[in-house]
């Protein structure tokens, strides 16, 4: 049996431990900036440290805050009380429960981002986004029990090489200290791009897009999920894959993106 002394020590050793290794990740990234100084996120300006936007892409960078629509996430024009839903929930009630996003996805700072991460193989942006995600989203992570991504089609996966909302996924999981499992849902029909689509062709060319695979169902029954993607449109494909989920015995799903529409398609 282990004497005071040593259940001191073993508290102890790991703490001294991550403060070494937190050290020497410091010191790496201060020789990292020596060599290759810092520039902005999203425009590489030069910029102070790592991970960080300059004053303009921070000043020009839309952020949600509330007043907001309770289940869309969809900023209100004027400070209304807390709690309210905008007409197009209640006209139009999604599948989820409710939506969450950092930003407006327009163009300047936060679309550049997202085509950056998605398009340039910019992994490294998953940790500052995912940062502000679960920001945005800290009422609905509070509640969670697990995260999940939207899916690739395998095609499509092959040919980009990552599903930039599965790197999302782990890094809000780490931000929010919430458990993720990145194979609870799959993407079973070849889709073709959304862009271009009318609200109603998106709905049709997700419909009965994804499943849940048999081996996942228990992992997801009574689960309350947060469905974690890059971009919420129209929420077609958010709506899709929240049906899925729920078929499959979640106990609720809401929604979790980076950027969103507001206002179009």
């Amino acid at each position: 049996m282990l004497g005071p002394l040593a259940e001191t020590a073993d508290r102890i050793a790991p703490t001294a431990l991550w403060r070494a290794r937190d050290a020497v990740a410091a010191l790496g990234r201060a020789a990292l900036d020596f060599v290759y100084p810092p520039t902005c996120l999203a425009c590489r300006a030069a910029v102070a440290e790592s991970g960080a936007l300059c004053p303009r892409c921070w000043r020009e960078i839309r952020f949600i805050e509330r007043p907001f629509c309770e289940r869309l996430g969809t900023p209100f024009e004027q400070d209304l009380d807390p709690g309210l839903i905008s007409p197009q929930a209640m006209a139009d009630p999604p599948a989820y429960g409710r939506a969450r996003a950092a930003a407006r996805f327009e163009d300047g700072p936060a679309r550049r981002l997202v085509h950056r991460l998605k398009y340039s193989d910019r992994v490294e942006l998953a940790k500052p986004i995912g940062r502000w995600m679960a920001r945005a989203g800290a009422d609905i992570l509070a509640e969670a029990d697990i995260l999940t991504p939207v899916p690739l089609h395998p095609l499509r996966l092959l040919s980009r090489r990552f599903n930039q909302a599965a790197l999302l996924t782990v890094s809000v999981g780490r931000e929010a200290g919430k458990a993720c499992d990145l194979g609870l849902l799959a993407r079973v029909k070849a889709t073709k791009p959304q862009f271009g689509l009318s609200r109603a062709q998106r709905a049709e060319n997700v419909q009965g897009a994804f499943r849940v695979p048999a081996g996942a169902e228990a992992r997801i029954k009574d689960k309350r999920v947060v469905l974690i993607d890059d971009v919420l449109t129209s929420s077609a494909t958010a709506n899709a894959a929240t049906r899925a989920l729920l078929r499959a015995g979640a106990a609720s799903v809401d929604v979790l993106v980076f950027a969103r529409v507001v206002t179009g398609a």
